[in-house]
Order: C-alpha cells, then structure tokens, then sequence
C-alpha cells in the first residue's frame, strides 16, 4: 500500500525526473530535484527521499552524490532509498553505512519500485540481493555475531535465492514468521554497517588496508536531537 505516502525525488536524468512521478501515481511527488543540494536547500517535507547515486554530469560536475549524497539527506532527517543501477556491493554496502535504509534497481518492475519506496517510508531496511551474500560473508568470518539460529538460517536462504514458500516447507515456519525474521535481521545489518570501521571489514573480507576508504562514509554527527 501506497496510498498517502509523500517522497522527493533526486535524479539527474530529466526524462526520470520528469517520468517517474507519472508512473507511479500512488505517489506524491512534493517536489523532484536534479541535484542534492537543491533539495537540501528547499527542505521539502516528505516521508522518504528517491535518491539516484550518480548524479554528477557534464551540466552539474560538481554536484554532491553517491555516499555524501545520502550522508547528507540522512543528517537532514530524510529517510532515503536509492534508485540506482550501481552493482558494486562495496558502494551499496557503504550508502547502508551512511545511513539509506533501502535499494531498488532501476530496471526493476515499477510495482517493485513502488513497494520499495513505500518500505523505506515506513521505516523498514530494504537490502539488495547483491549484499546479501556479502551479509552472508561477514556472519559466516565473526564479523556480525548477534544474529539468532533462525536469523542465520533464513540469511543462508536468502542468499541463495529461496523464496519464502520455499523455505517455509523446509524450515516449517510459516511466510509471515520468516518475513518477521527478515525484517529484524536487515534491521540489524544496516545498524551493524553504520557502527563498523572500514578496517574491520577489510580484516574479515581479506582485503588490503584501505581498500575501502574510497567508498566508506567519513562518520558524520547526527542531525540536532
């Protein structure tokens, strides 16, 4: 359900920017921006933010995006779910660090596009399938320990592409309880990424010493409590 839910746009492509909001109509568009700080500067009121990571171009190069991009919105108070084609797991890993709480592709179903934006809305962590083996990774090396048996299960489900039903018959459990697990297990992952150091995760990943400083979040403080 989307009806009622109000969310801003922020997307360098006009022919997006422009069309998104005709295609999904169960969404109120306040406002749609071509550059991050345009809409930092506007404020809109809305319940979440449809953030593009790439918005720097020949018309706007020095225009803020990707990881700073959502630092940003985030510190502002914007919930935000990015609308993306990027594929590399390390950038997605670290936009969840800075504090997106979702990811939907741009090539997805627009009824998948619609949900998405509505579960980040609603305050639920949305995390893509190529971070989901990545999850899967980090558990499996000690990285991320508080997760319970069933947690770990329906993780290892996941990450190999069960569906729900699927797993409902070989862990006798039903849709709705696996759902539940899920929702606190993303929940759990995304407050996980925020609170871990870059050097952490390269020592459980077996990566070089700063490998991921080109992608990670300089740690930021909060908006005013």
């Amino acid at each position: 359900m989307t009806g009622g839910l109000t969310a801003i746009l922020i997307e360098d492509a006009t022919a997006i920017r422009l069309g998104l909001p005709a295609l999904l109509p169960d969404i109120t568009f306040a406002a749609t921006f071509a550059r991050a700080e345009e809409a930092l500067q506007a404020r809109p009121v809305a319940d979440v933010v449809v953030l593009d990571l790439h918005l720097a171009n020949s018309g706007q190069q020095d225009a803020t995006q990707g990881v700073a991009a959502v630092a940003d919105l985030v510190s502002a108070g914007y919930r935000v779910c990015l609308y993306t084609q990027e594929e590399r797991r390390f950038v997605l890993a670290a936009c969840l660090a800075a504090g997106a709480r979702g990811l939907v592709r741009k090539s997805a179903p627009l009824p998948e596009v619609a949900e998405a934006i509505a579960q980040v809305a609603a305050g639920t962590v949305v995390v893509p399938q190529s971070l989901i083996a990545l999850t899967e990774l980090l558990v499996r090396r000690g990285s991320l320990t508080i997760l319970s048996p069933r947690q770990r299960e329906v993780l290892a489900g996941r990450a190999r592409g069960q569906t729900y039903t699927e797993m409902s018959r070989t862990m006798h459990l039903s849709e709705s309880t696996l759902r539940g697990y899920w929702h606190d297990l993303t929940a759990i992952v995304a407050d996980h990424l925020q609170q871990t150091a870059p050097a952490d995760i390269e020592r459980c990943l077996g990566l070089a010493p700063g490998d991921l400083l080109d992608f990670w979040p300089a740690r930021r403080p909060g908006p005013p409590g």
